[in-house]
Formats: C-alpha cells, structure tokens, sequence
C-alpha cells in the first residue's frame, strides 16, 4: 500500500460524508485503544479547577485580641518590616498583610497569626 501524503489524507477526508467521518473516527479509536473524546474531558477538568476557587488570595488583619506584642513579632517575621512598620499595621486594623499569594501560603499564616491572638480574614 502507498504512504498517503498529509494532503491527499486532508482531501480524501474533504470528499467524505459526516457519516463516513463517523465510521473512520470509531475505527481509529478501536485500532489505536484511543478516545476522541478525552479533549472534552480535559477541558472540563480545567473548567472544574477554575470553580474549585481563587488562584491568588490576600490576608487581611482584622484586629487582635490577644498580645500585640506577638503580632508584631510574627508580622516583622512574615512581612519583612521594621518595628514601626509592624506595629502600624496592628494599630490600623484592619490591615492587608500579604496580598495575592497561593491559598494554601494564605491558610498557613491565618492559622500562626491566629495562635499569635490575630483575627485574620482570607480574601
């Protein structure tokens, strides 16, 4: 049998009917064990991961009810600013701490602030 060119394939398959398509779809996927339905699957699994939730998220100081003192201590650690800057943020409540960052990073500062005596919100 002669090798078909990749336009002789494209024109042979212009020339046959949707039925036939049909037909050559079904064998294809029987010969090679393969599913011409998997990029409608991996689609909505993409769409499936858009619902789950945000991609970035920021944590937000709402006040603190324990030791303002930890507070600072954690915030000066977490953010990387100096006493003043720290203490700040705790006294103007409520107060962006570390925005657009991955939800599981947000989770874990939330819960260390938290221990610290912070209320914290995730956005």
């Amino acid at each position: 049998m002669a090798k078909l060119t990749s336009e002789e394939l494209i024109a042979s398959l212009k020339e046959m009917t949707i039925l036939e398509l049909n037909e050559l779809v079904k064998a294809i996927e029987e010969e090679f064990g393969v599913s011409a339905a998997a990029p409608v699957a991996v689609a909505a699994a993409a769409e499936a991961e858009e619902v789950e939730g945000p991609s970035e998220v920021s944590v937000i100081l709402k006040e603190v009810t324990g030791s303002k003192v930890g507070v600072i201590k954690l915030l000066r650690e977490i953010t990387g600013l100096g006493m003043m800057e720290a203490k700040a943020l705790v006294d103007n409540a409520p107060s962006p701490i570390k925005e657009n960052i991955k939800p599981a990073e947000a989770d874990e500062l939330k819960t260390k602030l938290q221990d610290a005596g912070a209320v914290v919100e995730v956005k």
